[in-house]
């Protein structure tokens, strides 16, 4: 009997988990339309363009619909069965409330790993919906102070760029060792860019670092180097956003900025929340289950009222945390994980003090 009951809840959990999980990205999408329809309008945008940057977002909405869905899913399920008092039928059979929400919460640990497993998915069609929006401005010819990663791993630390001219001002080009080759670390006070011979850098220090930890290092006025073929307008292309980037990307461009003194917490916080928002699924399911067995009438109502309360304050934690953080008030873990912290602890409080 235990068994077929678990199969009851379990289907009855997912199949509202599907249908509002169908529904909330819709959300996202009326919200990004409403923002910046008149951006997309003014950039040239067609119809057909704007619909495929919605549908290559649809990775990120649906992200950020697990923890709704999740919520909403339990809230009416659980309310459901206090209300046709199948919960006080379970208990009065000998299973407790705890036993009886064990396949929801056992489906909400494999939703919330397939909600992390799409933030490796997620950034990578983020950068596509960006390409079609057309976010890099046309008309830029220089930049300042930025940092820039070739795909051979060279980075350049940037003061300033004019494309024009191909003139670079305060460079510092960074490469570790790796595989034998030597690293490279170069400080110039002007790098100078010409059609078909390169990059020439002026007045700097060069030090090549090798795997055995011993160094060259001398200082030059004029210097050529091999193997670097970025153009000037190669480093004008727009800068990665955070929701653009993995996880590890977003490590290594917070270290490249920490090393080059800069202020890095910004992207740690975004690094963090990759993580922290995915696990909401399952901390908003646990907090959900014991605030839905509350016998009062409302229905459909109630339960929409308590799920949008929740996620309004998970939402208003997130960015208060966030904010604490990204000004250096808050420690970087503390402040990214507080909201799931303590909505898990106020499910735990919730479950405890529920009747069984």
């Amino acid at each position: 009997m235990i068994r077929i009951l678990d199969r009851l809840v379990a289907r009855t959990f997912l199949k509202l988990f599907v249908i509002f999980l169908g529904a909330a990205p819709f959300l996202f999408v009326i919200m990004d339309l409403t923002e910046n329809l008149d951006t997309y309008l003014d950039r040239g945008l067609t119809t057909v363009e704007v619909v495929m940057a919605q549908v290559y977002q649809m990775p990120q909405f649906l992200q950020l619909s697990f923890p709704i869905a999740g919520l909403m899913a339990t809230v009416f399920t659980v309310h459901s069965m206090t209300t046709h008092r199948e919960i006080v039928a379970a208990k009065a059979g000998g299973i407790s409330f705890h036993r009886l929400i064990r396949p929801v919460v056992v489906v909400g640990v494999f939703l919330t790993g397939i909600a992390l497993v799409l933030s490796d998915v997620v950034p990578r069609s983020n950068r596509r919906a960006a390409e079609i929006l057309n976010l890099q401005d046309p008309a830029r010819t220089w930049r300042t102070d930025f940092v820039y990663e070739s795909l051979d791993g060279l980075t350049w630390q940037v003061g300033r760029l004019t494309a024009p001219d191909g003139r670079i001002r305060n460079l510092l080009l960074e490469r570790p060792a790796e595989g034998g080759a030597p690293g490279l670390h170069l400080t110039a006070d002007m790098a100078q860019y010409e059609e078909g011979d390169g990059w020439t850098f002026m007045r700097g220090f060069l030090r090549q670092l090798r795997a055995d930890s011993t160094e060259h290092a001398y200082q030059f006025e004029r210097a050529k180097l091999a193997g670097i073929t970025e153009r000037p307008e190669e480093l004008l292309e727009r800068p990665r956003l955070p929701e653009e980037m993995t996880y590890r990307e977003l490590s290594r461009q917070a270290e490249i900025i920490e090393r080059s003194g800069g202020d890095a917490l910004d992207l740690l916080v975004k690094r963090e929340q990759k993580l922290s928002i995915p696990v909401a699924t399952l901390v908003v399911i646990l907090f959900g289950a014991p605030l839905a067995t509350t016998t009062r009438r409302g229905g459909t109502a109630y339960g929409i009222g308590v799920s949008l309360g929740t996620v309004m304050l998970y939402i208003l934690l997130l960015r208060m945390s966030g904010a604490l953080a990204q000004a250096g008030a808050v420690p970087l873990l503390p402040a990214s994980w507080s909201p799931n912290a303590l909505f898990l602890a106020g499910a735990l409080l919730l479950l405890v003090r529920v009747r069984t």
